[in-house]
């Protein structure tokens, strides 16, 4: 191996991938530099590093999303190049150029390929040129719900909104009809311009039963581009992959190789250089498969693909930014037995999968033959409310999918953790399964079709909800604190203050005083840990006050709402 024309990298982020590429780093010979909030002060990633910065705050926006705290912390320790992990700023132009420009290497893609891929709309374009088809939609940002509907009623029901500058499953509706045309659309520009600064939205057909099929591709600086097989991301809720394994099951092989074909394709035609994923919907009912999107750095699932092919990803990352060749052809990548990862968050699956931050007092991760663990927490860490609550991820191989899958359940049984709640129940459910064990799952065949039910609520301390109010066929949990008007007396208690479940940002108010409400009717919306949650009237009543102010903080347990009963005759 040629010498790194680097040898300090900077790691802008936190969690488990900051720890993974720490100990990349470490393995290379390259002192690995952390980055951290004050929340996180103590984490898993900071003891990990070679040297931490600190570089204040609490909410992403004044901390890791900050880009020039993180350019400071560059300049402090000395850092040469910067790996900013997944999520966050991976997948943003601007701080690319801010690296570049600082005199550092970047490791990632050329923004100009991340601005590329980044913009939908631009991608959509790009691919067809390079003869790759796109999931059927449009081209061009609709702002006018009368263009869904039009839309709707040329290509069939239902329709996806989606954000036009992001992914990650931000910015995401669904729209069945007409009629939900105007509130998906609001919503997800919304999301959209919370999560990526651009609330322009586009529109893709919707398929109901869809499997989410990936290509992980490598490319290097010298014109070599090579991809490793695809993953299967079918187990999702939200929007947000549970589940990931590696091949994709009861993918037909001609099928396989046109995405592999493709993938290849679309990394050449944005320039590509680096480690990234080219995603693709398909679908078993017509045996139809398009290109959705790429992700322009690493994978959360990308550990799926390394069981299977022996590629180190984030190593290759670091020896392409450092202007090595892949020192791979496509003739030696093989894909051997196969692999299964399981995300495990700090979340209650029997409580809509409610986030539980907290100090995690006791946390034994599994081991064995074939078993790895990339985790982000050990016992006595403190989980932050301030981010995605990703505790870590099991990776489970086997020579085949029966035994990877086998091996993943005894590991769900060894983990144990307390303090916070985990979605391991969750997740064994998913596995014991038959259409999982049998490859007829989709991409909202969690949400659809499993029954979670009977799940114990994790006993953990904080707000518990006392309502779990269903729309749409969708679970919310919302916590109602009771209380007696002035004035009251004895049985007149006819009050209820809705709170968040959750610490997050108040992004909407649905409601004013003095406004009658139906039970289930939409009261507010959350945003925290990727996600919008909204806040729903347990009861018919009428909006007594609004407790919190839109775009501020809220904390777990927060008065959101108050609400007062209808009389009752």
């Amino acid at each position: 191996m040629s010498p790194f024309p680097f040898r300090v990298v900077l790691v802008a982020n936190r969690g488990e991938i900051a720890v993974r590429v720490l100990r990349a780093c470490r393995e290379l010979g390259l002192t690995g530099i952390a980055v951290h909030s004050d929340p996180d002060a103590h984490a898993l990633h900071v003891r990990e590093a070679d040297r931490a910065v600190a570089i204040g705050g609490s909410a992403v926006a004044e901390s890791y999303l900050d880009q020039g705290k993180l350019l400071a912390a560059a300049a402090e320790a000395g850092a040469e190049a910067v790996h900013p992990g997944y999520g966050l700023l991976s997948e943003h132009a601007g701080f690319a150029r801010a690296v570049t420009a600082a005199g550092l290497t970047w490791v990632g893609p050329p923004p100009e390929a991340i601005a590329q891929m980044g913009d939908k709309l631009a991608a959509r374009r790009a691919v067809l040129a390079a003869g790759v088809e796109p999931v059927p939609g449009t081209v061009d940002p609709v702002a006018d719900p009368a263009e869904v509907v039009a839309f709707g009623e040329a290509n069939g029901w239902p329709v996806a909104v989606k954000a036009a500058a992001g992914g990650g499953g931000r910015g995401i509706r669904v729209v069945a009809g007409p009629q939900e045309a105007a509130a998906a659309l609001a919503a997800a520009s919304r999301e959209a311009l919370a999560a990526f600064g651009d609330g322009a939205c586009y529109l893709e057909r919707f398929f109901a039963r869809p499997r989410h099929v990936e290509v992980q591709v490598l490319a290097d600086g010298h014109g070599a581009i090579v991809h490793l097989g695809e993953r299967d991301c079918s187990v999702q809720r939200r929007h947000q992959k549970l589940v990931e394994e590696a091949p994709s099951p009861g993918l037909p092989a001609e099928i396989a190789q046109r995405l592999r074909t493709w993938a290849v394709a679309v990394a050449k035609a944005c320039g590509y250089v680096g480690a990234g994923t080219v995603e693709f919907l398909w679908d078993p009912a017509s045996g139809g498969a398009w290109f959705l999107e790429m992700n322009t750095r690493i994978q959360v699932e990308h550990p799926v693909t390394e069981a299977v092919t022996g590629v180190d990803i984030v190593a290759a990352q670091l020896r392409v930014a450092a202007g090595e060749p892949l020192g791979l052809t496509q003739d030696q990548v093989r894909v051997r037995g196969h692999a299964v990862e399981c995300r495990v968050n700090a979340e209650d699956p029997a409580r809509g999968f409610l986030p539980t931050p907290g100090t995690i007092t006791a946390l034994r991760w599994p081991g064995g033959p074939g078993i790895r663990v990339d985790a982000g927490y050990v016992a006595g860490d403190t989980v932050p409310a301030f981010y995605d609550d990703l505790l870590g991820k099991l990776v489970a191989w086997a020579p085949d999918r029966d035994q990877a899958i086998a091996r993943m359940r005894a590991a769900l049984d060894d983990l144990a953790v307390e303090g916070v709640a985990s979605t391991a129940p969750a997740l064994a459910r998913i596995l014991d399964a038959g259409d999982f064990r049998a490859a007829r799952h989709w991409t909202t065949w969690l949400e659809e079709a499993l029954d979670l039910g009977g799940l114990a609520p994790a006993a953990t301390p904080g707000p518990e909800p006392d309502f779990q109010v269903t729309v749409g066929g969708r679970s919310w949990p919302v916590r109602l604190y009771r209380h007696r008007p002035r004035g009251a007396t004895g049985a007149a208690e006819r009050g209820g203050l809705v709170a968040s479940p959750l610490a997050g940002t108040l992004v909407k108010v649905e409601v004013a005083a003095g406004q009658r409400v139906a039970g289930g009717q939409l009261l507010a919306v959350v945003e925290a840990m990727k996600m919008e949650t909204p806040l729903l009237a347990p009861f018919s009543g009428t909006v007594v006050g609004v407790r919190s102010a839109v775009g501020g903080p809220v904390a777990a347990g927060q008065i959101v709402v108050e609400l007062e009963t209808e009389e009752v005759p």
